[in-house]
């Protein structure tokens, strides 16, 4: 297994609701930081949402439609998007680390990625 793990992708008309869920109870360190990332084919990665020590963060691009918090359990979180758009297509990554941050260089431990597809 991998030591952090992504759930709930999957395919989805625009305006509708997708919830991804991130786990990485398999390491014993608690992390104050953990971000959802988010990657389109031939673009670069792009910082979602941060949730550091309970306080969330939005990308622009995000605020007011997807919500990032804490699940029951030790370094848990889930992002509920709402009213999504095409252009919110991508792989959508977890990370783990020391502090409030959209910038992937500031994570060392990610997953592996869920898909997520949003069509017209």
């Amino acid at each position: 297994q991998v030591p952090v793990v992504e759930s709930g992708g999957g395919s989805v008309q625009a305006g509708g609701t997708l919830r991804l869920s991130c786990a990485a109870s398999t390491i014993s360190y608690t992390y104050p930081s953990m971000a959802w990332f988010r990657q389109a084919p031939g673009k670069e990665r792009e910082g979602v949402a941060v949730l550091y020590n309970g306080v969330p963060t939005y990308a622009d691009s995000v605020k007011g439609r997807f919500t990032i918090a804490e699940e029951t359990g030790r370094n848990k979180i889930y992002l509920q998007m709402n009213n999504l758009k095409p252009e919110d297509d991508g792989t959508y990554y977890c990370a783990a680390g020391e502090m409030a941050s959209l910038k992937s260089k500031n994570y060392i431990i990610w997953g592996p990625g869920t898909s997520v597809n949003v069509t017209s």
